[in-house]
This record gives structure tokens, sequence and C-alpha cells, in this order.
């Protein structure tokens, strides 16, 4: 990748990164139209890690259930473009697999909104089955806490 290439994917993490902010800070309509404005310039055949991150990222920002589902299958199919790329690069696939346990995670939450136990426990055991790709770090730490609260949600019912 040349140092050209290398900035402009730079600036649109960097764009990604705003936006995540705003939803963070409690400004979800505007990170939402962020978020869609940049997955416009984007395009289906974008960079997958750009995709991938502001797919899962949007599917926060939906009011819907249904469309929150469709947002975070969105990611998971650009974590699996993404893989493919990165294997195909021969680069550390170790950064690619954290991301399966939190997409799954999202995934498990969708599914148990809106009424789906069966696939929502698919996903709950594909997040648990991933979640050794994570690091023993903050973020590791809880995903592996999110989906044991998301296990015991799902045994309460």
């Amino acid at each position: 990748m040349t140092e050209r290439q290398e900035a402009a994917r730079d600036a649109v993490m960097t764009r990604i990164g705003q936006a995540i902010m705003l939803l963070h800070g409690g400004d979800r309509e505007e990170a939402r139209n962020r978020f869609g404005v940049l997955w416009a310039e984007l395009g289906e055949d974008g960079d997958a890690l750009h995709r991938c991150t502001l797919a899962h990222y949007m599917a926060d920002t939906q009011d819907d259930p249904g469309d929150e589902l469709a947002w975070d299958l969105r990611a998971l199919t650009a974590a699996d473009g993404l893989a493919g790329e990165r294997a195909a690069e021969d680069q550390d696939a170790s950064a690619v697999r954290a991301f399966y346990p939190s997409l799954h995670l999202s995934l498990a939450a969708d599914y148990l909104k809106l009424h789906r136990p069966d696939a929502a426990r698919l996903h709950l055991d594909q997040a648990r089955d991933t979640a050794g790709g994570l690091g023993h770090d903050g973020y590791g730490g809880g995903v592996r806490a999110a989906i044991g609260r998301l296990e015991q949600r799902m045994r309460e019912r």
C-alpha cells in the first residue's frame, strides 16, 4: 500500500472514529447521519475494515431491532471479507479474529430482541467459541463480560 493510500485509509478511520465519539456522547442521530454518508462513500466494495467497523457501530444507532440486525449482518459479512483479505496479504490474522466475538455477541443480542432465541443461542455460542482470539486487555475483558451477561439474561428467560 502506498503512503497516499495509507493516508486516505487513516482519514476514513478518523472520520469513523469521530462518528463513534458522537455515538458514545449520546448524539445517535448525528452519528447515524455521518455513518450513512461514509457508507455511501465506501460503497459495497470499499475497504472491508472500514465497512466492518462502520456497520458494527451503525447498528448501535438504529431504533428498529430489524435494522440493527441488518447492520450487524453487514459487519459480519465485511469481517469475513476482511479475514480473506488479510489471509491473502499474509498479515497477522489475530486482529481479524478479535472482531468475531463482538460481532457474534451483537447478533445474539439482536436476535434476542427479535424473539428468535435459537438464532440468539447460535451466535452467543459462536461469540464464546471465538473469544479465545481476544487479548487479555480491557477490550477482551469487556467482551467476555458481555458474553457472560447475555448468557445470564438468556438463562433467566
